[in-house]
């Protein structure tokens, strides 16, 4: 089973295709799936998170089958 992966903006560039797929098996929350999709252990606390296009926290959990997307901080005047 899979989780999809989406980096938008500034995250995308850093990965190849700004899409990754992940095996489910073993993730837990949002935050693990950054550190499979990207093999870096730690998220930027900044990074904004959503699953199923609904804002996430690091924390919260994830499900086989679930699309999860990374965006930088956005800011504005």
């Amino acid at each position: 089973m899979a989780i999809k992966v989406r980096f938008f903006a500034s995250l995308r560039e850093q990965q190849p295709d700004g899409l990754s797929q992940i095996e489910a098996e073993g993730v837990l929350t949002v935050a693990q799936v950054w550190e499979r999709a990207t093999s870096t252990p730690l998220m930027p606390e900044n990074v904004l998170c959503s699953v199923n296009l609904e804002h996430r926290e690091p924390g919260e959990p994830v499900s086989d089958g679930d699309e999860v997307a990374f965006f930088p901080p956005v800011t504005g005047g």
